[in-house]
C-alpha cells in the first residue's frame, strides 16, 4: 500500500513538474525565443505530488459525469493550491531570494 502512494506520489509530483516546465516554455512563443525555456520550483514538486492523495476520490468518482468528476477534482486542487501557498508564505518560503537581494 505505501509502496504504491510513495510510486504515485513520484509519478504525479514529476508529472506535474514537467507540465509546469512545458506551459511555462510556451510563453516564449511571443518572445519569438527559439529555446522555449521553461522553469518550475522545487517547492512544487511536494505540491504536484500530493495529487496522488486524491485516488479514493478518483476511485469513488470514475462512475460520475465529467462535470461531477471535474468540479469536484478542481474544488480539491483549488483547495490544496490554496493550503500550500498559505503554508509557503506563512513561512516566507518563496521570499528567500527576495531578502537576499533586496538587503542592500
Amino acid at each position: 500500500m505505501h509502496t504504491k502512494l510513495g510510486t504515485n506520489f513520484l509519478t504525479c509530483g514529476t508529472t506535474g513538474w514537467c507540465m509546469e516546465i512545458i506551459f511555462t516554455s510556451l510563453r516564449c512563443i511571443s518572445d519569438k525565443n527559439r529555446k522555449l525555456i521553461g522553469n518550475t520550483s522545487i517547492w512544487m514538486f511536494p505540491i504536484y505530488g500530493m495529487a496522488s492523495f486524491l485516488k479514493p476520490v478518483c476511485s469513488h468518482m470514475k462512475d460520475k459525469s465529467l462535470l461531477k468528476r471535474g468540479s469536484v477534482y478542481t474544488l480539491c486542487i483549488f483547495t490544496g493550491e490554496y493550503l500550500t501557498g498559505s503554508f509557503l508564505k506563512r513561512f516566507e518560503a518563496g521570499l528567500l531570494f527576495e531578502k537576499i537581494l533586496c538587503r542592500h
